[in-house]
C-alpha cells in the first residue's frame, strides 16, 4: 500500500470476484481513505445477467457505483471519454462498441484496443474529471491469489493494488463459498463471462457460447460485415496488404462466421465448456487472458 493513501478507485468489473473485494474494501478501508470511488466500464456488450448484478450489488450492498461509458471523438487525435450512465440507460446494443470500432477499427489479437478504450480511458476519464491528478490515488483490482500471474508488470508505478493477493490472499474457492451466502449471485456460468463474446475467450468456450446462444454473435459478425476495411492499415499500407485480408476479432484470423460453421462440424469428442476444469487441449483452450470478467487494469490489457 502506498503512503499517501487519500484516494481510492475501485474498479469493478463486474465479475463476482470484484464484487467480493469491493465489499470488503468499502467495510474494512472505509476509514482509511479520505474518497473513495467505485466504478464499472460498460461497452454495450456486456451480458444482461452482468449489468443485473452490478445493480444489485448497488442495491444490497451499497456500493454506489459510478456507470461510465465510452465517448469516442471521431476525426482527433483524442482517447475515448466518458459520460456517466446508470443502469437504466446503460447501453445494450452495443452502441459504445460499435462508435470504437468505427474510428479504431475491428479489435483483435493484433490491435486489441477495445479494453483501452471502452473502460480505461473512460475510467481515467472520469477520474480526471473529479481533478484527481493519474498517480496520485491508488487503484484496486479484484485479481486473485491464484490469478498472480495476471498481476501488471509496472503495477507500482500505476499505483495498482490487489488486495485479494496481498493483504487478504483469497481464491475461487474462497469467493464461491462467501457468494453461496448471499442472497443473489452473478447468474452466469463461468466460462461465458461478463462479454457476451469476447474474442479473447479459448474455442471451446466461444464455440459452447454458440451452441447456448448464437444470437449473442450477431454484433461481432454486423461489425466485421461493416467495419472490415477500417483501420490505419488501410491508409498507411494498403498496396502491401495481401489479397482479400480484411480485419476479423477471433484468433488465426477467423471471422464470426467462421467459428459458426465450425460450430455446426465439430467433431465428436468435443466437449463443451462448464464450471469444471477441463483437460487443458491446446486446440480449443488456448486463450487470450478472457476469464469470468474483463480485468481493465490486469497484465493483459
Amino acid at each position: 500500500m502506498s503512503e499517501d493513501r487519500k484516494r481510492l478507485l475501485i474498479s469493478f468489473s463486474g465479475g463476482e470476484t470484484s464484487a467480493y473485494m469491493t465489499y470488503n474494501l468499502l467495510n474494512k478501508w472505509i476509514h482509511d481513505y479520505e474518497d473513495i470511488k467505485v466504478v464499472f466500464a460498460n461497452t454495450g456488450q456486456e451480458n444482461e445477467a452482468t449489468l443485473e448484478f452490478v445493480d444489485m450489488c448497488d442495491r444490497h450492498f451499497g456500493f454506489g457505483t459510478v456507470w461510465v461509458e465510452a465517448v469516442v471523438h471521431h476525426g482527433k487525435r483524442k482517447a475515448c471519454t466518458a459520460k456517466i450512465v446508470s443502469f437504466d440507460r446503460a447501453s445494450r446494443d452495443g452502441q459504445p462498441f460499435e462508435a470504437v470500432i468505427q474510428k479504431y477499427g475491428i479489435p483483435n489479437q493484433a490491435f486489441p484496443h477495445c479494453t483501452r478504450e471502452l473502460k480505461l480511458s473512460p475510467i481515467y476519464a472520469y477520474t480526471d474529471a473529479l481533478g484527481w491528478a493519474r498517480g496520485s490515488y491508488d487503484v484496486a483490482v479484484g485479481i486473485r491469489a491464484d490469478e498472480i500471474d495476471r498481476m501488471a508488470a509496472d503495477a507500482r508505478k500505476r499505483r495498482i493494488i490487489y488486495p485479494l493477493i496481498k493483504p487478504y490472499p483469497t481464491t475461487k474457492p474462497q469467493i464461491n463459498t462467501w457468494w453461496a451466502a448471499q442472497p443473489f449471485r452473478l447468474r452466469l456460468k463461468g466460462y461465458q463471462g461478463n462479454c457476451k463474446w469476447c474474442w479473447k475467450k479459448s474455442d471451446r468456450k466461444l464455440l459452447s457460447i454458440i451452441q447456448e446462444a448464437s444470437d449473442a454473435f450477431a454484433f461481432p459478425a454486423r461489425m466485421e460485415r461493416l467495419y472490415g476495411y477500417v483501420g490505419p492499415e488501410f491508409k498507411r499500407h494498403a498496396a502491401k496488404l495481401p489479397d482479400g485480408y480484411h480485419r476479423t476479432f477471433f484468433r488465426k484470423g477467423r471471422s464470426t462466421l467462421d467459428l459458426v460453421d465450425l460450430s455446426l462440424n465439430l467433431p465428436p469428442d468435443f466437449r463443451p465448456a462448464d464450471d469444471d476444469a477441463v483437460v487443458y487441449d491446446p486446440e480449443w483452450d488456448t486463450a487470450g487472458g478472457c476469464g469470468e470478467s474483463c480485468e481493465v487494469f490486469s497484465d493483459e490489457n
